[in-house]
């Protein structure tokens, strides 16, 4: 348990589990720790086989390590926590964990020769050559050896998969191999006392877990929707301490938003940890890994930035993860990078609402998003500096020429090399991919009874009304005449902020801003 500070009448500081995913370690270090051990006594109570998918770098190793501790019985380490007083310490079953987060699975055979080595350290057994048959014979010699059946731990059990979607005929071998893996525990069940896999994707049962039908997935089981993470009373109970001196709804805005159909949101705990060390805010979690599939997904499909921040997916569309068929929701979903905001029920069918978790993420993925979509990365740095100090003085002939650079800036020979500038929303997902890159407060394809405005920012006080045409599809000043006439500014008058319509047009002839028309009202 956390010491308290007898002088101070708090609890007092503890080292910061940064990168730490071993729970013995927590446990007898100074470390802060959250307890997650609740969800594993409701887990053991009312069933055996689960699977959860998590963004990375969410505590999903450190939470199977936790179940690891616990089955083998070791006591001392959850005194005081939730579980401690629920469990059977007399009994002590064997542990078999697969991990696959490190090894390259890039390489056909890569992934047998990686199974049958950590399958090798658990026992080492000659004469077997196939994976699901060494898997089998060990959680049967482990459950006759102690006389207690086998707990099963697979962490990262996509990741042979992912590391190589952009090479289909690898990950479909890997996908293919793993499911004859996976189809080991429901012919073992016997000798399984839990099993729990976890991973970032959620491959569909189909293609992955066709073998594995008694598998429970608390993926969007509100009851478990906090996880992984922290919560605002994590925040409050446990890092009490390293609170002061940092703004609480800044660390709200920054870093908190995910969300798994719970009561509440949680925290991304990596940024949450980095934050208390480091003393000033950062896009630490997406600076950890860049989504360059990603990218180069959203570019190739053509998907608006505008839209991403406003999509929908239904629940079989999220879980509609393979390696023939990514679908796009739900590779944004389960990475991370969008979350659920809210649920809408049509027709008897469940829909989810999907947008950006918080400032972190907007900000740092339209950012790279305009690397793909400008090319010139070098120009962005001052472009984004530029149209926030116009910003802050209103300077609406600035910004025009400034908008102007944007455009112009792009190299001709990226123009004719790609496609990308050929497609329907290009410019207007770049004029706000550079806003959305500053972390402005933005709101795309706002509705009012007066119909859908294309986006609304809201900066120091002022509000912006903006709606973008393409001059080859409609007449001359359309876009500040929809604005006005449709009266999209009615929705905002009850701020008493100054309000600007600014009606943006852009030429995919000349590839060049068309008209930039402003008024105030």
């Amino acid at each position: 348990m956390l010491k308290k500070d007898p002088e101070a009448g708090q609890t007092a500081k503890r080292k910061l589990p940064i990168g730490i995913q071993t729970f013995r370690q927590i446990r007898e270090e100074p470390y802060y720790y959250v307890d997650k051990t609740a969800y594993i006594r409701r887990l053991i109570a009312e069933g055996k086989h689960y699977f959860l998918s998590r963004p990375r770098r969410f505590g999903k190793s450190l939470f199977l390590d936790t179940l690891k501790e616990l089955f083998e019985g070791n006591e001392l380490l959850f005194k005081g926590l939730a579980i401690h007083d629920q469990w059977d310490w007399s009994v002590r079953h064997p542990v078999l964990r697969l991990s696959f987060g490190s090894g390259n699975f890039k390489e056909p055979g890569n992934l047998h020769k990686e199974t049958m080595a950590q399958l090798g350290t658990i026992e080492k057994v000659d004469g077997y050559d196939t994976a699901p048959a060494y898997f089998r014979h060990l959680l049967r010699t482990l459950h006759q050896r102690t006389g207690q059946p086998v707990a099963v731990l697979i962490d990262e059990y996509d990741k042979p998969i992912l590391d190589a979607i952009e090479e289909p005929e690898v990950a479909r071998a890997n996908r293919d191999y793993l499911r004859g893996l996976y189809a080991t525990i429901k012919d073992s069940d016997a000798h399984i006392a839990f099993s729990f896999l976890t991973g970032v994707s959620k491959f569909s049962k189909v293609s992955l877990f066709s073998g594995l039908n008694n598998l429970k997935d608390i993926t969007l089981d509100p009851r478990y929707s906090a996880i992984c993470g922290y919560t605002e009373a994590d925040l409050d109970a446990v890092f009490a301490p390293e609170l002061p001196g940092l703004d609480r709804e800044e660390i709200r805005r920054w870093y908190n938003g995910y969300n798994w159909l719970g009561e509440e949101q949680v925290y991304n705990p990596f940024d949450v940890l980095l934050l208390f060390d480091r003393r000033q805010f950062g896009a630490y979690w997406f600076e950890t890994g860049t989504p360059t599939f990603l990218l180069e997904m959203l570019v190739e499909r053509e998907i608006s930035s505008l839209a991403l921040d406003d999509l929908l997916g239904s629940e079989e569309l999220l879980s509609a993860f393979d390696v023939d068929h990514i679908a796009t929701e739900a590779l944004l979903f389960q990475t991370g990078y969008l979350t659920i905001r809210r649920t809408e029920f049509r027709g008897g069918e469940l829909y989810y609402r999907l947008g950006y978790p918080n400032r972190e993420v907007q900000q740092s993925l339209n950012k790279s998003l305009l690397n793909h979509l400008t090319g010139n990365p070098s120009r962005q740095v001052e472009h984004n500096a530029r149209l926030y100090d116009l910003l802050l003085v209103n300077d609406f002939d600035s910004l025009k020429t400034l908008f102007e650079a944007f455009f112009a800036s792009i190299p001709y020979q990226w123009h004719t090399n790609n496609e990308i500038a050929n497609y329907e929303g290009y410019y207007a997902s770049v004029f706000y991919s550079y806003f959305a890159s500053l972390g402005l407060t933005i709101t795309v394809e706002d509705s009012s009874q007066a119909g859908r405005l294309d986006m609304a920012v809201l900066f120091n006080g002022n509000v912006y009304l903006f709606e973008f045409k393409v001059v080859e599809r409609v007449s001359a000043g359309a876009a500040i005449r929809q604005l006005k006439e449709r009266d999209y500014a009615a929705k905002y008058r009850g701020r008493g902020e100054p309000i600007y319509l600014i009606g943006v047009e852009f030429s995919r002839q000349t590839r060049t801003l068309a008209a930039f028309e402003v008024e105030r009202v």
